[in-house]
């Protein structure tokens, strides 16, 4: 799932040219770090509750790509429509699926198909009984080529739904069914480990047939959407916020604590954490870098930080020159860069620096390392002038480079971080290029970029989530990535169980494509954000889900009367 974290509002993108030499890097460094947070107080404000009624005032990164639920594919939306609509399976507070929508499953003894046994009083928003007609609706809309998902692709394991997306069966081919109202018939093309965690994806959700029939693609709208979740939306402000409220004929309205969640799409994290700490938010989407040191001082009891089942790097645009089949310049720049200093300086929140593409804590699988993970600085950095010389650039012919990103200070110092890195190792000139974020996403899937930013969330507890990102065929493979025994190896990997054999699959199918140097991986993500004491029921997991419905607002406390007065005469 890519990932925005912060962004600023700019029409159109800046560039900021780094060709010319620069300030030394420790003065760099210090220039990038050396913008804390103030010597404010530390928080105000009390929870929104107003005669019993609730409210919760959520950070919320980015400006949402889209409500869709099936053409979504970033975190922005995807937390909102956690909050509006219920799959058949929930995300638990491990990280682990649990039953949601579906009550119940069975599972095949060759482990290709689930029959799943729906709530019979589960209602979508309008009163309507969900039913699995709508979940067949919902996926076989995610995979026809008509609907334009980019995430069509993440439910490959389903029974022909690859021929579908390549145009050469039509959407009812899909292995779904309805065996009834309240029965769910899903065949694989082969055992799937991760299948169940997959079901909490927002491509598996169900759509309210009537409504998709009387709006097309222009459902996810106030007034016209109605969802299966805990929320309905009430509201939807672009660059401003989503307003969800109760769904009353949510299945389990009655335990649904908080009556109103408020998604706000904030321009720049020191403005978020300004208005947080003026009791205008309860809850942040992240945590600024420059201001971290001090809040983890001030407000460490509110401060939320867990291990992330994320990965920050940097991509290639390898469908042209410099880097289209140029894999020594493209292993040059990645061996030039000490992610090191990048997250013990720039980040310098608990990130992993990262040498290899799929993030710790998954059991039973040992991630890949690049090979000179463990070289000495100097020895990394002497290996990358030789690349560097290969690739046919040196002092007299330096590559002249762009790197996109979608706006963020926090971005920003990366960018410009690795410029400096490969301008002092070796001589590169760096261009700075900023876009808001859908304008960069945009550019992205066109191609339009030479070095791009990105950060890619797991969709489910599984490495494969990150391998399947770099398939020919994957919607939101940016790079253009092509490598068919790459691909045969997903394939392999798809016919296996869970076991010894998956995972070596998987360990070679990464070890291929870090071989190859398709992107530059940089760090492994921690959620960080602010929480005020009075949200109760965070509870912290790896994929870092958390449904409003779970949570409650604790109602202010009365000011006591004064103690101390005057004698009465």
């Amino acid at each position: 799932m890519n990932f925005p974290t912060r962004r600023c509002l700019l029409s159109r993108p800046r560039r900021h040219h780094l060709t010319a030499p620069l300030l030394g890097l420790g003065l760099l460094l210090l220039a990038l770090t050396g913008c804390g947070g103030d010597e404010g107080p530390a928080g105000a404000g009390q929870p929104l509750v107003v005669d019993g009624y609730s409210v919760l005032r959520k950070g919320n990164g980015a400006e949402p790509q889209t409500l869709d639920p099936h053409r979504a594919e970033d975190v922005s939306s995807s937390t909102i429509l956690r909050d509006l609509y219920e799959g058949l399976m929930l995300t638990g507070p491990d990280g682990a699926p649990i039953p949601g929508a579906a009550a119940s499953h069975e599972l095949s003894e060759d482990g290709t198909v689930y029959t799943f046994h729906l709530r019979p009083q589960a209602r979508w928003s309008n009163g309507d009984p969900v039913v699995a007609a709508d979940f067949v609706a919902g996926m076989r809309r995610s995979v026809d080529p008509a609907t334009g998902s980019n995430y069509g692709m993440i439910l490959a394991p389903i029974l022909n739904a690859e021929a579908i997306l390549a145009g050469t069966q039509p959407p009812e081919a899909l292995g779904v069914e309805a065996l009834g109202p309240l029965r769910l018939r899903i065949t694989l093309k082969a055992p799937t480990p991760y299948f169940l965690s997959l079901l909490t994806h927002s491509t598996t959700y169900p759509v309210h047939r009537p409504s998709l029939a009387e709006y097309g693609a222009g459902f996810p709208r106030p007034g016209r959407m109605v969802s299966n979740g805990a929320y309905q939306l009430a509201e939807a402000v672009v660059q401003s916020h989503v307003t969800l409220v109760r769904n009353p004929h949510y299945r389990q309205a009655e335990r649904v604590a908080i009556d109103e969640v408020r998604y706000y799409a904030i321009d720049d994290a020191a403005s978020e954490i300004k208005r947080y700490r003026a009791g205008e938010l309860d809850w942040t989407a992240s945590v600024a870098s420059a201001q971290y040191g001090w809040i983890a001082e001030h407000l460490a009891d509110e401060l939320k930080v867990h291990p992330y089942l994320g990965v920050y790097y940097f991509g290639y645009n390898l469908t042209r020159p410099p880097f289209k089949d140029n894999l020594a310049l493209r292993e040059a720049l990645s061996l030039a860069i000490d992610r090191e200093i990048l997250t013990e300086r720039i980040t310098a929140t608990g990130e992993l620096a990262a040498y290899g593409w799929v993030p710790p804590g998954l059991d039973d699988y040992r991630a890949a390392r690049l090979p000179w993970a463990d070289w000495p600085r100097a020895r990394r950095f002497a290996r990358a002038r030789e690349l560097y010389a290969a690739a046919g650039y040196g002092p007299e012919r330096p590559l002249q480079v762009e790197i996109s990103y979608n706006t963020s200070e926090d971005h920003r110092k990366i960018a410009v971080a690795v410029a400096q890195m490969w301008k002092q190792v070796l001589g590169v000139g760096v261009t700075l290029r900023n876009e808001e974020w859908k304008v960069f996403l945009q550019s992205r899937k066109q191609k339009q970029t030479e070095v791009f930013r990105a950060g890619w969330i797991g969709d489910y507890t599984d490495p494969y989530t990150f391998l399947e990102l770099m398939h020919s065929g994957h919607g939101i493979n940016d790079s253009g990535y092509a490598n068919p025994a790459y691909d045969a190896l997903l394939a392999r990997i798809a016919a296996y169980p869970a076991g010894d054999t998956r995972n070596a699959l998987m360990l070679e199918a990464e070890r291929m494509m870090l071989a190859d140097h398709v992107v530059i991986p940089l760090y492994f993500y921690v959620s960080k954000k602010l929480v005020k004491p009075w949200v109760a029921g965070y509870r912290p997991n790896i994929m870092d889900h958390h449904y409003t419905k779970d949570l409650r607002i604790l109602a202010p406390v009365a000011s006591p009367e004064p103690t101390s007065r005057a004698p009465a005469t």
